[in-house]
């Protein structure tokens, strides 16, 4: 065991958890039949994780959201929270969403006067400064929100924000509890 996880202040739940069996079907299936550290952390609590489930399950699988910008919202904050489990964990479906290996190297510039904004399309570029200004100053330009709201109307704009505020949280949780990547 490294010294990293010898530290760990809460350690994972096992990885044949059962108990309670709902909440872990449910879980087991939403992930394709297994556990992934974030889980093993949740299940901790029942009623968060149960919550957890259900919201992210929703902003994952369930939005009407292009799910290029989903996941580069979520690479976004993962970059500039420091959560790089989140980033790892998202970087796949980003790139599965449309996007390219070039963008995702990109995505770790996010928030610096480097980050590349020609790589990524308007609209793209405008999700990612949304990330940015909502991870790092909380209130957000309103011409930003304009622009992105002619482009992408109601529905979008209000998932996208909940996409990045919900990012957010998961990356806090991340952090705070030191969950770090699977053993493959």
């Amino acid at each position: 065991m490294s010294k990293e996880r010898s530290q760990r202040l809460i350690d994972y739940q096992p990885m044949d958890l059962s108990e309670p069996a709902e909440l872990v079907a449910a879980i087991r299936k939403r992930r394709g039949g297994k556990f992934i550290n974030l889980d093993r952390m949740l299940l901790h609590s029942v009623p968060i994780a149960e919550g957890w489930n259900h919201y992210i399950g929703a902003i994952r699988n369930h939005l009407s959201l292009d799910p290029k910008l989903r996941e580069l919202g979520m690479c976004g904050v993962a970059v500039l929270n420091g959560a790089e489990y989140e980033f790892i964990h998202h970087a796949p479906p980003f790139k599965a969403a449309g996007g390219t290996q070039e963008q995702v190297d990109a995505l770790r510039l996010l928030g610096q006067a480097s980050f590349p904004k020609p790589l990524f399309s308007p609209i793209e570029q405008d999700a990612a400064e949304l990330t940015l200004q909502m991870t790092r100053n909380i209130k957000v330009d309103p011409e930003l929100m304009k622009r992105l709201h002619v482009e992408l109307g109601n529905t979008a704009v209000v998932e996208l924000v909940s996409v990045i505020a919900a990012y957010n949280m998961v990356s806090r949780f991340l952090i705070a509890l030191d969950v770090t990547p699977e053993d493959h």
